[in-house]
C-alpha cells in the first residue's frame, strides 16, 4: 500500500523520461551512423522528418525529466511542511493529473520548438526552463534543510 505514494508515480515517470532520452539519443545516433555509412540511403525530406521526430523525442524527454525532478522536490516539500495534510493534499487523482499534465506541456512544448526549427531559440527555451527548474529545486531543499 505504501508504494502507491504519488511519489512513487513520479519517480517511475522520472524514470520513463530518462529512459526515453537515452533511447532517443541511441536511435539518432544509430541513423546518423547508418547514414554516414552509406548502409542507409534516405532522401534529404526523409531524412530531416526523421531527424525532426529524434529532436522532438529528445526535448520533450529531457522536460519532462525536469519537470519530474520539480515535482518530487515539491512533493517531498509538501511532505515535510503539511506531514498531517499530505494524503489530502497529494492525491492519486491529483498526481496522475499533473503527470498527465508535464507529459503533455513537454510533448506540446518540444514540437512547437522543433517546428520552428530555429537551433538558437530552441537552446534558449531549454536553458531558461532547465534554470528556472534548478533555481526552484534549489530554492525548495534550501528552505527545507535551513
Amino acid at each position: 500500500r505504501n508504494l502507491h505514494s504519488p511519489m512513487y508515480y513520479f519517480i517511475c515517470c522520472l524514470a520513463v523520461s530518462d529512459i526515453l532520452v537515452s533511447i532517443s539519443n541511441f536511435v539518432e545516433t544509430l541513423f546518423i551512423l547508418l547514414i554516414d555509412n552509406r548502409v542507409m540511403v534516405l532522401e534529404d525530406e526523409t531524412a530531416r522528418h526523421m531527424d525532426n521526430v529524434m529532436d522532438v523525442l529528445i526535448c520533450c524527454s529531457f522536460m519532462a525529466s525536469l519537470s519530474f525532478l520539480g515535482v518530487i522536490a515539491i512533493d517531498r516539500y509538501i511532505t515535510i511542511f503539511y506531514a498531517l495534510r499530505y494524503h489530502s493534499i497529494m492525491t492519486i487523482q491529483r498526481a496522475v493529473l499533473v503527470i498527465v499534465a508535464i507529459w503533455v506541456i513537454s510533448t506540446s512544448a518540444s514540437t512547437i520548438f522543433i517546428a520552428f526549427d530555429d537551433n538558437k531559440t530552441v537552446v534558449l527555451c531549454l536553458l531558461t526552463y532547465l534554470l528556472f527548474m534548478l533555481t526552484l529545486i534549489m530554492g525548495l531543499y534550501i528552505h527545507m534543510f535551513m
